[in-house]
């Protein structure tokens, strides 16, 4: 639930096929014309949604244990959800992060000076103003690059900034982070933010080929900035991922009503029951749904059909609880060196500033 942010097209509901048409000038797909004064690059379409979801159920639910990616939850009624999650009492990260940039704003732009603010999983780019009002006060921001799977997220968020700053160049990518790293646009000094703590949701080799991958793409004059959850008392973890009034229960389940709508598949919805637990091994929550009874699901569109054992558990997230010391090895084996780094007044939340230091080392074997 760190991430809230979607890495793969959300599957139906408003918002979220905005990219059938005809084809761009990139051989994708293309949507509507996007409003004045806005650059707009598509690399996904809507036919990528539908095999994307299709091969992700298809492997995590006859893989043993069972997973699926946290990047279904975000259709319509995920977002809604999730916008519910950040203003509820226990789900304090949201609130933390946006501390830090209200705090720090200025001096994370006087340490980068970038005329370029590069953020993916920009979403609405609420937080990103922040960041923005600060580079244009220090008189070098020119342009700001979002980069987002859901082209109608991007296209009114764009039409937002072009209104709220009129001489900043507004440029909108429609793309997968995990796969279109090397579409982002270059030029000037870019600072790119991976906020949300969205990091969080990968497990540590997927951590440290993204950061390699991104480390690839920029050169000495970029900088990386980066929202980390930190590790705390366990039972405010909990809290977090399992709040009182059952809104993250409804958001873990909204994967299962994603699956039914779109590859037509018959699960009982409320037979499973939600479970966020604490890893300390791995240092991450884990978001389960458990089988609440015996069931077969079938799936019409794979052909296939899943018998859940009563208790057994389907993961549906991982959201990793770092340390400062951990986020600063991390990024040095990335081929990133620590700049600086800010927390929130309680130490629930590292922004953390990286400029490249060496080229990314290779993954492990």
């Amino acid at each position: 639930m760190t991430a809230r942010t979607p890495t793969t097209t959300p599957a139906g509901g408003a918002g979220t096929t905005g990219m059938d048409g005809a084809a761009g000038r990139d051989g994708t797909v293309a949507g509507t014309a996007p409003p004045a004064g806005l650059t707009l690059d598509r690399h996904v379409n809507a036919a990528d949604r539908a095999v994307n979801l299709a091969r992700d159920v298809l492997t995590g639910l006859t893989a043993n244990p069972r997973e699926l990616p946290p990047k279904w939850f975000y259709d319509a009624a995920g977002g809604m959800l999730f916008d519910e999650i950040t203003r509820l009492p226990e789900y304090y990260p949201t609130r933390r992060e946006r501390a830090v940039l209200d705090g720090h704003a200025g001096a994370i732009a006087a340490a980068c000076a970038a005329d370029t603010l590069v953020e993916l999983g920009s979403g609405t780019s609420e937080k990103t103003r922040l960041l923005l009002d600060a580079l244009r006060a220090g008189g070098d921001l020119r342009r700001f690059v979002a980069f987002d799977v859901d082209e109608s997220t991007l296209t009114q968020a764009g039409r937002s900034l072009i209104a709220a700053y009129p001489d900043l160049a507004v440029h909108a990518v429609v793309g997968d982070f995990e796969r279109h790293l090397s579409h982002l646009p270059g030029g000037g000094r870019r600072l790119i933010a991976f906020l949300g703590g969205t990091i969080g949701n990968m497990r540590p080799v997927q951590r440290g080929a993204f950061l390699r991958a991104l480390r690839e793409q920029c050169g000495s004059t970029d900088a990386l900035l980066l929202g980390t959850d930190l590790v705390k008392d366990p039972d405010r973890l909990v809290a977090a991922y399992d709040d009182g009034a059952g809104v993250t229960a409804a958001f873990n389940r909204n994967v299962l009503t994603v699956i039914n709508r779109e590859l037509g598949a018959d699960f009982d919805i409320r037979g499973f029951a939600h479970v966020a637990r604490w890893n300390a091994a791995d240092s991450w929550i884990e978001m389960r749904l458990r089988a609440v009874r015996d069931q077969r699901v079938t799936i019409d569109s794979l052909a296939l059909a899943i018998d859940f054992q009563r208790g057994e558990d389907l993961l549906t997230e991982i959201s990793a609880k770092f340390t400062r010391d951990g986020i600063t090895a991390e990024l040095a084996d990335a081929g990133w060196a620590v700049a600086q780094q800010w927390t929130d007044p309680e130490g629930d939340f590292a922004v953390t500033l990286a400029t490249p230091s060496t080229a990314p080392s290779a993954a492990p074997v």
